[in-house]
């Protein structure tokens, strides 16, 4: 489920984040219906800020992932919820997340699910050259 989420990753790159103790990152998956199968995955970390939160640490939603045949079911709003008690019981008082700037989708899901957006933001990147050319 997490590779349907980040199609990019790798299997080395998931091994290295769950057994590095600092990464404190939590997956919940939820169960389908009908048959005895997962149809979410839920990713949550905790990070010393986020923007436009006020208290810190910050509960983060890293990533969610519901299957095409599960969605609009309540299963993404479950994990989110289920995230949220655990992070109250740790005594995390805020979730934050993100998504694409272009993806309706996932900001349709945020804004249903009772986040707020805070902030709009595009990123750059530029490659340092080896040398200044001198």
């Amino acid at each position: 489920m997490r590779q349907a989420l980040w199609p990019d990753s790798t299997a080395g790159e998931v091994d290295a984040l769950l057994d590095d103790p600092h990464a404190a990152v939590t997956a919940w998956v939820a169960e389908g219906d009908a048959a005895p199968r997962l149809v979410g995955y839920a990713e949550v970390g905790t990070r010393p800020y986020a923007e436009g939160c006020d208290t810190s640490p910050v509960a983060y939603l890293e990533g969610i992932w519901v299957d095409t045949e599960a969605r609009r079911r309540g299963v993404a709003l479950a994990l989110v919820r289920h995230a949220e008690a655990v992070a109250r019981a740790e005594g995390v008082a805020e979730l934050a997340s993100d998504c694409a700037i272009d993806n309706e989708a996932s900001r349709a899901f945020h804004i249903a699910a009772g986040f707020v957006e805070v902030e709009r933001i595009i990123c750059f990147r530029r490659e340092i050259p080896a040398s200044d050319g001198a």
